[in-house]
């Protein structure tokens, strides 16, 4: 039942989640190198270090909201459903 619960939630929450993810990468991005947008895989004009760099962060970043909505999500669908609180 809780998974049923927490579907549509969890559906609307991803996609939020990505658009500030990406809004977070390009906030850090920004501040970090001065840069407007980060590199393409690719752009010729880029060396491997800044793309594989932007790579990393940009992952870093998305896993780290990623983690942050489905502990949330799965937190509050349980204090919702009369579960216990934190694990």
């Amino acid at each position: 039942m809780k998974n049923l619960l927490y579907k549509p939630f969890g559906l609307i929450a991803g996609v939020a989640g990505g658009l500030v993810a990406g809004w977070a990468f390009k906030q850090v991005w920004r501040l970090s190198t001065g840069d407007d947008d980060a590199p393409d895989a690719t752009d010729a004009d880029k060396g491997w270090g800044e793309i594989l760099t932007a790579a990393a962060l940009q992952g870093a970043i998305f896993a780290i909201v990623k983690a942050a909505i489905d502990r949330g999500g799965a937190a509050g669908v349980r204090r919702l459903s009369g579960g216990s609180g934190r694990r």
